[in-house]
């Protein structure tokens, strides 16, 4: 990681540098301590295109064997609107939010409500519902 983009603000929109936001998740040298963190530090993965990341955050029972990433898609903007439970003594969490993009010329908003669950310690993303 070049110290440019360890010292730029995250891309999550937490306010934080990246080195001290989702980088310290996306490195694995600290793991998600709520639901929340999870889905900001897997909004940040889809932008830098990390599909490790991605996978290693998706619960197995529901995970793809792979992501087709498409370096074209920019995600502009997260929106948290949302949360139930997802707390760091909790088991389960929902987060809602809205992810904002631009394809080409098209511009967009993916609205969905994730669910997460905690095993051994760790936030897992299971899956979601789009919303309108």
């Amino acid at each position: 990681m070049t110290e440019s983009i360890a010292s730029a603000n995250c891309m999550c929109l937490s306010g934080e540098p990246y080195a001290a936001c989702c980088g310290r998740f996306h490195s694995g040298r600290a793991q998600a301590a709520t639901a929340e963190q999870l889905m900001r530090s897997r909004y940040s993965a889809f932008v830098r295109l990390d599909e490790g990341y991605l996978l290693r955050t998706h619960h197995p029972s529901t995970a793809p064997a792979g992501l087709d990433l498409d370096p074209a898609m920019e995600w502009r903007r997260l929106d948290i609107l949302a949360t139930g439970g997802g707390g760091p003594f909790d088991t389960a969490g929902t987060v809602e939010f809205k992810a904002y993009y631009r394809h080409g010329k098209a511009r967009g908003v993916l609205h969905e409500n994730s669910r997460f669950v905690r095993e051994d310690g760790r936030w897992l993303y299971v899956d979601g519902d789009i919303l309108s």
